[in-house]
């Protein structure tokens, strides 16, 4: 009975549509994120999270009839935006409908050194607005949250057929959820759910009354964790990012936008990593190991938008923007970057 249910609304947040929403996309950190990255015309530029094209189109005005921008997304409504985009584009532009990392993979394999790579991770405004796809905790839809409405696996699978611990897990691990244990049994007990407003249901009934307030909605962490796990969204970044650092040309820029800790950890460490000289212990007065920086940080710390973008556009609150100059190809030679891991936590 249980699975029946399951399968159903998991096909009806399959048959769900895209809904539409305005063109006049905020693109968060914009400003920013194109005075650090520096686009020149004739350079080729790789958007790994197309979305809106908010960035695209700052990003291709600086690039000019001579350059390139290469967009990549693996949303069937990110690429139809794009065709509207690219029919005014002032640059050359072409679509990759695919997730970021095999996109990269297969730009690696016909030989693209673009002169910069940027990622604008999470879920985009365009995702959350369309409220029949199940993102957002703030309207009742089938139980979807899949980037790419193609793929199989959907939140309704996991919130009424994962064991009660896998679903703890992830609560835990992709929504840093405290209370993970607490609402993955009240999860379980509540099935089959079908629908967000049951989910939230769910969740606030797992969270003691004095705890439903001063920490925001007691559904984001969990919706986060779900979304995170339908779309392996972190598996996805921790191949992304040592494969763009290889694509890039020596003196190109990357950069990242990230809304939670968990991204904004691994694009740290990664950066933070190559751009690291001597690892000699403090007791050698002589460096041996030879080990020279493969990145300059363009951001010692990550930047946060600025009191007006807030207010401005109050989902960019979270956000943080990261970049480092590439600075010799050292490092790049192997399928993580270094060996030694991709820098996640």
């Amino acid at each position: 009975m249980e699975r029946a249910t399951a399968i159903r609304a998991g096909a009806r947040a399959r048959a769900a549509k895209l809904a539409y929403v305005p063109a006049d996309h905020e693109p968060v950190l914009a400003e920013e994120l194109v005075e650090l990255l520096d686009p020149r015309p004739g350079e080729t530029f790789l958007d790994c999270t197309f979305g809106a094209g908010g960035h695209a189109r700052l990003v291709a005005e600086r690039l000019g009839a001579g350059g390139e921008l290469i967009a990549v997304d693996r949303d069937p409504e990110a690429e139809r935006r794009w065709r509207e985009f690219s029919k005014h584009a002032p640059c050359r532009t072409r679509f990759l409908r695919s997730d970021f990392a095999p996109a990269l993979e297969g730009l690696r394999g016909a030989g693209v050194r673009p002169d910069g790579v940027y990622l604008d991770l999470g879920m985009s405004s365009m995702q959350v607005d369309a409220w029949e796809r199940g993102f957002s905790y703030a309207y009742d839809a089938p139980l979807d949250m899949r980037m790419d409405p193609d793929q199989k696996l959907t939140a309704a699978e996991i919130v009424n057929e994962w064991p009660q611990e896998r679903i703890a897990r992830v609560l835990r691990e992709f929504g840093e959820e405290r209370r993970a244990g607490s609402m993955a049994r009240e999860i379980v007990r509540r099935r089959p759910i079908e629908t967000t407003a049951e989910l939230v249901t769910a969740i606030k009934a797992a969270v003691p009354p004095a705890d439903r307030f001063g920490r925001g909605h007691p559904a984001k962490r969990a919706f986060q964790a779900i979304r995170i796990a339908v779309n392996g969204e972190l598996e996805a970044l921790d191949r992304a990012l040592p494969l763009a650092w290889q694509l890039l040309a020596v003196g190109g820029r990357m950069g990242a936008i990230s809304f939670h800790s968990l991204e904004d950890r691994r694009v740290k460490r990664f950066l933070a990593d190559r751009a690291r000289g001597c690892v000699c212990p403090p007791e050698i007065p002589v460096c041996v190991c030879g080990r020279e920086p493969d990145a300059e940080l363009l951001t010692k710390r990550a930047l946060a938008p600025t009191p007006d973008e807030i207010e401005r556009n109050p989902r960019s609150a979270s956000a943080h923007l990261r970049v480092a100059r590439k600075l010799s190809d050292e490092r790049s030679g192997n399928g993580n970057g270094d060996g030694r891991g991709n820098g996640g936590s």
